[in-house]
């Protein structure tokens, strides 16, 4: 098997992923957005792609019992929970943050002319766990599917 086997997966299921956003966003809302397929969060999550294929490639090739799949579960956990937790959160944190200086400009008749409270900020940072769960059946499956045409 070729090492880069393990390269290709993940590269792969990432592609897809990013591919895939806009196509379940027009599902979701019957709106086509093509920037969809750079933007952060939404359905699926490529970085959960992205690591569940890796990790999946690495015990095809190395096998569940070694090292090398160890440190890539441990390391594919802590992507996703940064992509569930971390990330979602700061993407909240920013929408309220963005809706208090809305609130008071409104309120107080005040204008915020500081340039920083104009600066655009992505809202949407990281994902709802339905986002992160299909990533990674998306990068189990991309793996899966690339072992298959490849060892035909």
């Amino acid at each position: 098997m070729n090492p880069m086997f393990a390269l290709w997966a993940a590269l792969l299921a990432n592609l897809i992923a990013q591919l895939l956003k806009p196509v379940f966003l027009y599902m979701r809302t019957k709106k086509f957005d093509i920037h969809q397929t750079i933007a952060c969060g939404g359905f699926p999550s490529s970085h959960s792609s992205t690591v569940a294929a890796l990790t999946s490639a690495v015990a095809i090739i190395e096998g569940i019992e070694s090292t090398l799949f160890a440190v890539t579960c441990i390391f594919s956990f802590i992507v996703i929970y940064d992509a569930v937790n971390v990330r979602y959160y700061a993407g909240k944190n920013i929408q309220l943050t963005k809706q208090l200086i809305s609130d008071l400009e409104t309120m107080s008749k005040l204008h915020f002319s500081d340039p920083i409270y104009q600066e655009k900020l992505k809202s949407v940072l990281g994902h709802r766990l339905v986002e992160a769960v299909g990533g990674c059946i998306l990068g189990i499956l991309v793996t899966t599917v690339l072992y298959f045409i490849i060892h035909r």
